[in-house]
Formats: structure tokens, sequence, C-alpha cells
């Protein structure tokens, strides 16, 4: 077994190898960049070695860089991670002249599958089904329109060397095509330092199914069955599960047998993912593989009992696979929702900042039978950049059924706290309850479907918001006991805390009354029915664990004025608990409007501004292309929301922006 392994990567990814290394005995060596000085990873390994600049291209995808870091730490063995270099043929080749084992498939299997155009080829010899498409090089954006409209609208235009949801376009007309085929190009062209483009037919309505394969050096190749990744925005995977709510016991022995056919017939060894699109009538066509670990493992990991990573290593180091395809069998369910550094209320556009908060869920065992992982590369007080992937924490929850392990993820997600940055917590935590999801009916249309005009919070259920409105009124008055202390410590006189309330919250009032003792509290609303809360909430604490009646309820919790700031199950909201005459008086007071930013274009998050499309004086119509800003290696194009004519314009490409900064105005 090696002594000394280096990790070629960084952030979460990183750090989950190094556990499974230390677990293991071996030691790790980190590489880091400057904006990475301080990173976890950083701190977690026995090494590290610095490689360069912030920008990517600069450091962590400079095999020269990496090369001369595994040479000076003598390291035996080089783990990639995903991402970087982890698909890059050339990459596995220097590694193998010089001596040092790559912890991932062959050379040849990565140049195979790496490249979606020739991986399809090769599956379809393999006998694998796949998608209709052009698998050719198409010279330019009018090349593109043709071949679209050959293929038949919608189309699915994809960077052959690509991945993580960047250097794909979905066309459903010609402008569409030309616009996507050059964002597409101009993506993949920065993230891969490869800009070939191909089309293929875009299968309405699909699924995304994918089929975990691990292959070792001795021709065993087993498949630890299906991840469900359906839940994907602008197609980055967001919401993954194991096993699948949709496949049955056939279709799973036949994606599985073809993924391990299409591994065998390429000579893979390692980890690797074939991923799938399935239709409504459980016809299954081949996507891509991915000849590394996936962002995902971890929910096939909780159903499997099995490590991923441990055993790319054991692989690596030629030793067989310790387990046939019998011995795999699937254990209860498991969920995996990425927490990335977007926010959901501006579109999902990159966040950047210090978290001044991070707080993740206990990992471990949950009173409820269940279990939680966080797989994470950040730490309180470290810095967001923008950088690298918005992907900062993998907040897995294991139950025994898929009910079970819906409810841990909501309990975990409402108990996860971040503050500093824009994060995409609100929106899984809605996800988790969206009847939809819970029912199973899912496509990677979901997202589209269920929120065409983005995410403006969850507004919760009747039944819900009693259980808020009953545990805000027996924290009230812990607060209400607090202050009256204090006053009476001043005056020689302690005000009596009141038992009549009004909590309005999310737009309805609740007259109510409270009794306390020395448990807890009882609530009774004014039509008569109760609620019995519990909880040791005390003033000042940012989580409120309460229990109301009996049933756990985790809401973060912030002061303002005769009341709180409340976020849970994806819902933010303020809850004012008043005596019934502050409620009357509340009542007549105006509400504050937000000042008019419709006559100005403004940047929605930190980034560069790559092109600016019209000039002063233009008239432009809705939904045509202002600017393009980049942030986080993804292009994101800004179109006028109505008709105008440009009244000024305040940036030019090459420009630095921040968050709501002018970029044009209009008459």
């Amino acid at each position: 077994m090696f002594k000394k392994i280096l990790i070629a990567n960084r952030g979460e990814i990183a750090c989950r190898v190094i556990k499974t290394a230390r677990k293991m005995g071996i030691k790790t060596v980190a590489v880091y960049s400057d904006a990475d000085r301080n990173a976890l990873h950083v701190k977690m390994a026995d090494e590290a070695v610095h490689i360069g600049p912030a920008p990517a291209n600069q450091s962590y995808i400079v095999i020269d860089k990496i090369m001369a870091a595994v040479r000076a730490t003598g390291a035996e063995a080089v783990h990639p991670g995903y991402g970087f270099l982890s698909e890059r043929m050339d990459f596995a080749a220097a590694l193998e002249k010089e001596g040092v084992v790559f912890i991932g498939p062959p050379s040849p299997a990565i140049e195979a599958m790496g490249d979606k155009i020739t991986s399809k080829k090769l599956a379809q010899e393999a006998g694998v089904s796949t998608v209709p498409g052009y698998m050719g090089l198409i010279a330019d954006a009018a090349e593109a329109v043709k071949i679209s409209g050959e293929v038949g609208y919608p189309v699915m235009i994809k960077a052959s060397a690509g991945g993580g949801g960047k250097g794909m376009r979905i066309a459903w007309n010609d402008a569409e095509a030309a616009e996507g085929f050059q964002s597409s190009k101009n993506e993949a062209a920065a993230s891969f330092g490869d800009d070939r483009i191909f089309i293929e037919k875009f299968v309405t309505q699909p699924r995304h199914i994918e089929i975990q394969v691990l292959a070792d050096k001795h021709g065993n190749c087993v498949y630890l069955h299906e991840r469900e990744c359906s839940i994907q925005r602008r197609n980055q995977k967001v919401i993954e599960e194991a096993p699948s709510p949709f496949l049955d016991a056939a279709t799973r022995k036949a994606m599985g047998e073809q993924a391990c056919a299409l591994a065998k017939a390429v000579g893979y060894t390692s980890a690797g993912t074939v991923e799938f699109i399935v239709d409504g009538d459980r016809n299954f066509y081949f996507l891509e593989m991915n000849t590394r670990l996936q962002v995902e493992h971890p929910v096939t990991e909780l159903i499997t009992g099995v490590d991923l990573v441990e055993q790319m290593i054991r692989v690596a180091a030629g030793e067989p696979l310790p387990f046939a395809q019998d011995d795999l069998k699937i254990n209860g369910w498991a969920m995996e929702s990425r927490l990335y550094a977007e926010d959901p209320y501006r579109n999902f556009l990159p966040s950047i900042g210090r978290l001044t908060r991070y707080r993740p869920p206990v990992e471990g065992a949950t009173t409820r039978g269940g279990i939680v992982r966080n797989d994470t590369g950040v730490f309180e007080g470290g810095e967001i950049s923008m950088y690298y992937d918005p992907m900062i924490a993998k907040l897995c929850t294991w139950g025994e059924t898929r009910e079970a392990a819906i409810e841990e993820m909501r309990l975990a997600l409402d108990t996860f706290e971040v503050e500093g940055i824009g994060h995409n917590l609100p929106f899984v935590g809605a996800v988790m309850d969206h009847p939809r999801f819970v029912s199973g009916n899912i496509t990677t249309a979901f997202i589209a479907e269920e929120y065409p005009e983005g995410f403006q919070g969850a507004t919760l259920d009747g039944a819900t918001l009693r259980r808020v409105a009953a545990a805000a009124a027996a924290m009230n008055r812990v607060a209400e006991i607090r202050r009256t202390r204090i006053t009476g410590t001043m005056d020689n006189h302690q005000r009596r805390v009141g038992d009549d309330w009004v909590v309005a919250v999310q737009g309805e009032a609740h007259a109510l009354r409270i009794a306390a003792d020395r448990d807890g509290s009882t609530v009774t609303f004014a039509e008569g029915t109760s609620h019995r809360v519990t909880g040791d909430w005390t003033p000042g604490q940012t989580l409120a664990r309460m229990m109301v009646d009996g049933v756990p309820l985790v809401m973060k919790v912030g002061k303002i004025s005769g009341g709180f700031r409340l976020r849970l199950r994806g819902a933010d909201f303020k809850c004012h608990v008043r005596t019934p005459r502050q409620h009357e008086l509340a009542l007549l007071m105006p509400e504050k409007m937000p000042p008019d930013t419709s006559k100005h274009l403004l940047c929605p998050m930190p980034g560069l501004v790559v092109k600016i499309n019209v000039a002063e004086g233009d008239e432009v119509q809705e939904g045509q292309a202002l600017a393009t800003v980049e942030a986080m290696k993804m292009e994101n194009i800004l179109k006028a929301e109505r008709r105008g004519v440009v009244k000024k314009i305040t940036a030019s490409a090459g420009a630095s922006l921040k968050v709501d900064e002018v970029i044009m105005e209009f008459e």
C-alpha cells in the first residue's frame, strides 16, 4: 500500500480524500493556490505545496506544477478528485511516465470516455443505447443552426470535454442554437481548454439516472446501483438520491450490466460513472461516462456501505475488489443537497465573500435512527472565492425509507447555519417539502417547471405556520421574562408578562393565550386548539430547536423589533409577537416600499464584464442581450426585461463589478 499520496485538487473533495487516506494510515500532500493559502484542505493534509496564482489555469490545472509538487514531496500516487485534471489523459500519462500511480483509470480509458463524441461512438459499438445526435466537429454558429434543424428541436449543445454543467445549453429554435453554440464554446474554452462542441437530441421530460461502477485490474467489474440526479438547474445537479424512486429491478439490472459492459470494453479500472437519460417508459440512453469520482458519490456510499475513495486507492495499488456483484445490496435511502454559494433570490447568481457564520449540523447517527453527513471544504471565517466552483458543501442524509431520508434532510437543512454570503439552503429546503418531489414524480425540468419565475421563497402551509406561531409565542415569553428581570433590578419593580398575544406570520395573525409551566408551555389559539411547546432556546441563540406536540421544529432565529426573523423549510420571514393592543396599532402603520430600480441594469453578482452588446441611444426590445458578465467560470447573459432606450452606459468590457453596481441606465 502507498505511504504517501498527493491530492491534485482543492475544497471539499480534497478534504474527503484526506479523511479516507488518514483512516488507511496514508500520509497526504495538498496543493494550493494563492487564494487557498488558508484553506481547510491545506490545514488537514500532512504536507502542502504552493502551486501558483488564484486562477485555476495558472495553478490547479497546470500539469507541470502538479508534477513538480509530486517530485518535491516524493508522493507515490496522486488522487485527482473531480474536475480540474481528473479527466485529463495527458495528466494520467505524465504520472505514468514518471512512475507515479494515478488513482483513477488508465490514460487510454480516460481518452476514450473523456471525449463525449468518441465515447458515444464506443458506446454504440458496445451495444449501449445512445441519444440521436451529431457527433462530428462543428465549425461555427451557422453550422450549429443547420445541424440543430436536422436533428430536430429541442437540442442539447454540449462541450465535448465538458462536465459539471459547464459548456451546455438547450436550444429550442435557430436563434437559441446560434447563441448557445457561442456561449458553450466560450465556456468550454475557459473551463477545459477545449472548445469542441457537439449536438444531440434533447429528450423532453427526462430523468437523469447514473450507474456507479467499480473495476479492478484483475478483470472484475461491479455496479453499485444507481443515483437519481434529476433535480438540476442549468444542467448542474442540485439534489441527488440513491436509489432512484423510478427504476424497477429489471431496469436497474439492465442499466448496471450495460454500464459494466462499457467499462470492460475500454479497459476501465477504478471508480467511474455511466450516466443515462431515462424517459417516462423507462427507456434509457447513454449520455456519457465520467472517468472519475462523482460529486454525488456519498449517497452511493450510504446505501452500500462501500468507501469508494478507499476502493479507488486499493485498486490503484493492485488489490482485487473485496466483493462480487451479488454482495452489493441496497440498504435504505440516501439524499444529497449541494450547498452552493449562489443567491436563490437573485436567480441563483454566484455570491462571494466571507463566511461570517458556518455551522453545519452534527454528523453521525440521529435520534430518529438516521444518519447525517456533511462533506465540506470551508470553515467559519473562511473566504468564498470568485475563482472556483461555487459549491461549498454536500449535505447528505440516510434513512430506512425515502420518506425518512427526506425528513432527516429537512431537519438537517433547517439546522445548517450559513451567513455572510448568498446561498441556496432556502431553495433546497423548499424542494424537500414540494409535493412533486416528495411523490418522486421528477424530471430534469423540475426546477424550470415548478419555479418558472425563479425562487422567491417558500410559503409554509397552514399547519406548519400554526406550529411556528406557537413556538414563537413560547420563545417570546422567554425573551419577555428576561427583559422584565433586567428592568426589575433597576427600579425594584418587575413587570408581569402577559398571557394574551397576537402572532403575525406570513400574512396571517393568530390570537392566542400561553400558559407556562416548569416543563414548557401550552399555547391555545382563539378557536380553542392547543399545542404543547418545549425547548431550551434562550435570547441571543441563532438556532431554536423546539418540540411542538412532540415533533421537532428547528428554526434559524434573528431578533427584530417586536419579534423574530425566522427561517425554516425554505421560508424566510418576519414573525411579530405583540400584545392585542400593539397588534391593533401595527395594522395602522404604512408599509415601507423598496427603491425603484426599474430604469437601471444592475450587475446581479460580483463578476467580470465580458461584453456590452448595446450603445447609448440604442432602442432595445424585451429579451434582447444587453451585456455578458462572467462569474465562477460561468457566462451570464443579461437581457432587457422590457422595451426601452439606453440613456447611459457606466461599465465597459473588462471591468470588475460588485453586486448591484449599475451597468447602464434607460430613459
